[in-house]
């Protein structure tokens, strides 16, 4: 069955048990609104990332996890260019592996670096220069510049960033397997809690413009003086732990603030939000904690300082935050705050369950961590069945990342029928449509499970919770 009559089954079913049951709620009030979403490529093979050089108002380059490919797409003319601009050698394909994330030095226009995150099977952030050809990197100028080790081959994390105090952000997740235990996890603590040399299940922040280890070949960065852990051995680089498998975080480009969407296990998905102003060293709760609750089996109190997220949603069962009933799923993809053109989106918060192929977006309500309980957000919207997100062509599902290009437009990529969509300039007040269905509609019934880039096989019916 193809994604599309999947998409309209399960579209039809949730439409019909939410009526049956009288929660189907519309707006009140609603302007007409003038924008449309596009689909912009097609063909692309497992796309994970899009993002675009600082101020390049032409171009953006598109990620292909197992292919090792960075793909330039051309704003307007929307064609893919055949050659593409890299193709990083030695890339695992096995589960969640791959190349997996690109950014852009602040200075690419005047120095030419990029880096990517891969797995080979290990974990690597390498730099690349750009050649004569602005279209095409040089394969020859790669420059490891720190690498760990993944035990198992899921939870890689696999996002990188520069934030606005233009140090690289690097995420990890906690090794893979479940409950962060096992063979290559700190025993009866895991990785994302353990902070004695341990790169797993964290956010690293590193200084890609000083060389800390002139001795090593492979450590070319150094930990920023004001890192929450500098002087503890061997923790320099870690800003924050205590995560799964974050799977795409993002800097609001106006504020800062960095927000992650973490993968949760058996029970909760979460958004984290760590506001720009923070000092970093906040622990999110993983293994102990999944979303705003113990974790079954091997949870307990929250750790003392731990931090809650700003929105959690469960996979069916409740028991992790109040959001209502229709917003639940398997695995969380984290998006963006939009800042671009289109004034009625600015500062929604977009992101997506890659599971149930669900996009929304809200707004987190500036609350202060030391509040956050998982409800500190405002005007939560399903966007999947809203007339108004349907694209030109093609169906928003299996949604692998989000993305944004040097003037804030946001994209979505859909990783099984290698799309890309754009969402253009639209004003006025958006007319939403928000599905109240009921709890347990949304399932896999009568599809095949997605192949997801970091949990392969999530679904109601799974057969596993890794």
């Amino acid at each position: 069955m193809n994604r599309g009559r999947i998409r309209a089954r399960v579209a039809s079913w949730l439409y019909g048990a939410a009526a049956c049951a009288g929660l189907l709620v519309l707006p009140i009030t609603s302007r007409a609104q003038d924008f449309r979403v596009d689909r912009v490529a097609t063909g692309l093979a497992r796309p994970v990332f899009v993002t675009a050089p600082p101020g390049d108002p032409s171009r953006v380059f598109v990620v292909e996890q197992h292919t090792g490919q960075i793909r330039i797409l051309r704003r307007g003319s929307w064609t893919l260019d055949p050659t593409p601009f890299l193709t990083v050698p030695g890339v695992s394909t096995g589960s969640e592996q791959g190349l997996l994330g690109l950014a852009f030095h602040p200075e690419y226009a005047s120095n030419g670096f990029f880096y990517v995150h891969l797995t080979n099977p290990d974990s690597r952030v390498l730099r690349y220069s750009v050649s004569a050809n602005p279209d095409l990197a040089d394969p020859g100028s790669a420059v490891q510049v720190l690498s760990f080790a993944q035990p198992q081959s899921n939870h890689n994390g696999g996002w990188i960033g520069f934030g606005i105090d233009r140090y690289l952000y690097v995420a990890s997740g906690d090794g893979g397997g479940s409950n962060d235990s096992g063979t290559g996890h700190t025993a009866n603590v895991g990785n994302a809690q353990d902070l004695t040399s341990n790169r797993l299940g964290k956010i690293l922040r590193v200084d890609v413009d000083v060389d800390g280890f002139p001795d090593d070949p492979d450590e070319n960065w150094a930990a920023p003086p004001d890192n929450p852990f500098v002087g503890r051995p061997e923790d320099d680089e870690i800003w924050v732990y205590g995560l799964r498998n974050p799977w795409r975080a993002s800097f609001d480009r106006e504020t800062g603030d960095l927000y992650i969407g973490d993968v949760g296990q058996g029970a909760c998905e979460e958004i984290d939000v760590q506001p720009a102003a923070s000092a970093g060293g906040e622990n999110y709760g993983w293994r102990l904690r999944e979303g705003v609750i113990a974790t079954p089996g091997v949870g307990g109190p929250k750790p003392p300082g731990a931090i809650d997220p700003v929105l959690d949603y469960s996979h069916g069962a409740g028991g992790c935050s109040n959001v209502p009933a229709s917003f639940f799923g398997f695995a969380v993809t984290g998006g963006y705050v939009y800042r671009g053109p289109a004034t009625s989106l600015r500062g929604r918060y977009f992101f997506a369950d890659f599971a149930t192929g669900r996009l929304w977006s809200a707004i987190w309500d500036r609350s202060a961590p030391a509040e956050f309980d998982g409800s500190n957000y405002t005007s939560l919207v399903d966007h999947a069945d809203d007339p108004a997100f349907r694209p030109s062509a093609g169906v928003i599902g299996s949604v692998s990342s989000f993305g944004e290009d040097s003037d804030g437009n946001l994209y979505v990529l859909d990783l099984n029928d290698g799309e890309v969509f754009f969402l253009p300039e639209p004003s006025g007040e958006l007319a939403f449509v928000t599905l109240l269905g009921c709890a347990g509609g949304l399932a896999c019934s009568g599809r095949a499970r997605p192949r997801s880039p970091r949990r392969p096989g999530a679904c109601v019916r799974r057969a596993r919770v890794g």
